[in-house]
């Protein structure tokens, strides 16, 4: 009798539950949950393959086709083009870097107009033209991220990637030397005074000035002459005059342009003289703009779209 008691007394404490206070925190806490809405694009008809995929905008992607967006290079603006998106399904490096699902059709020939150095990547160098090669396979770090609600595609490449240029730096090719055209412009015055008084005179003085010009291809034709005439109750007269002629043109392979005629000499050192001749001079405006001053040399490596500030003496440059 004492054993059956023991025995009954020993079971019922060992099986007895016992809940713990982390066993019921973790009966008691909330499961995440996410949900999200969807249409069955089978409503729209009884013939399930008459109905359009859409499933690209199921996840908030956008459909492939031409855009005309901004493009920026490295955050500094370059034009608005036209550029043909493709849709991405990929993962890894093709993958987009957005959620629009797309990604820039940008072929060789548009990254070497951009500066990038396409010889140097075996992907981009043997790429058909036309083609639309991963730039992010192609050029390691490379990547593209495109704003469809902003229309503005990023293109991000290391400057390493990049043909070593002064910033700013235009080529030559790209340079438009303007329509044919024939210009004129004048100004023309005119005044009259009289003296009220009996016996008095009246005069009448006039002046035009005339500017003409002619564009022919990369030569420039200008021309400047004035007329001026008095006429009274006495007399009169008139002059015209002939101020300058002169023709110039841009030589590109020298930064400078060339003028022969009537002009001026260039004041940058000294004051400007007249003079008629030919005349061969540097022209800055053929220069990039970084390179119209005078700026440190600066190395070193930026893994990021770095702010690089310069200061001397506590001053800002």
């Amino acid at each position: 009798m004492r054993n059956q008691l023991f025995m009954t007394r020993y079971y019922s404490s060992v099986t007895k539950p016992v809940l713990t206070p982390l066993a019921l925190a973790i009966a008691l806490a909330p499961a995440p949950g996410w949900a999200e809405n969807f249409f069955n694009p089978a409503f729209l008809s009884d013939d399930p393959s008459a109905v359009a995929d859409l499933s690209t905008f199921s996840r908030n992607a956008q459909a492939a086709g031409m855009y005309r967006v901004d493009v920026y290079l490295n955050n500094t603006f370059l034009a608005t083009r036209d550029i043909a998106f493709q849709a991405v399904k990929t993962t890894g490096k093709s993958a987009p870097t957005d959620d629009s699902g797309l990604r820039a059709c940008l072929t060789p020939e548009m990254l070497k107009n951009m500066g990038v150095n396409t010889g140097a990547f075996p992907l981009l160098a043997k790429a058909a033209a036309g083609s639309c090669p991963d730039l992010a396979s192609a050029i390691p770090a490379a990547r593209t991220r495109f704003d469809f609600a902003q229309q503005r595609l990023d293109i991000n490449i290391p400057q390493a990637a990049m043909v070593a240029s002064a910033r700013g730096y235009i080529p030559p090719k790209y340079w438009d030397e303007g329509i044919n055209a024939l210009l004129l412009n004048y100004t023309f015055t005119g005044a009259n005074s009289q003296d009220r008084s009996p016996g008095g005179s009246a005069e009448n003085s006039y002046f035009l000035g005339l500017n003409s010009g002619l564009n022919l291809g990369a030569w420039r034709l200008r021309d400047y002459s004035t007329w001026n005439a008095n006429s009274g109750d006495q007399n009169s007269d008139s002059d015209w005059q002939h101020i300058s002629t002169y023709l110039e043109r841009d030589v590109v392979f020298l930064q400078g342009e060339l003028t022969a005629g009537d002009s001026y000499t260039p004041s940058a050192l000294f004051d400007s003289l007249p003079f008629r001749g030919l005349q061969l001079a540097s022209d800055d405006n053929m220069l990039p703009d970084s390179m119209k001053g005078f700026a440190p040399t600066i190395h070193g490596i930026a893994r990021s779209n770095a702010q690089v500030t310069i200061r001397q003496k506590r001053l800002h440059h």
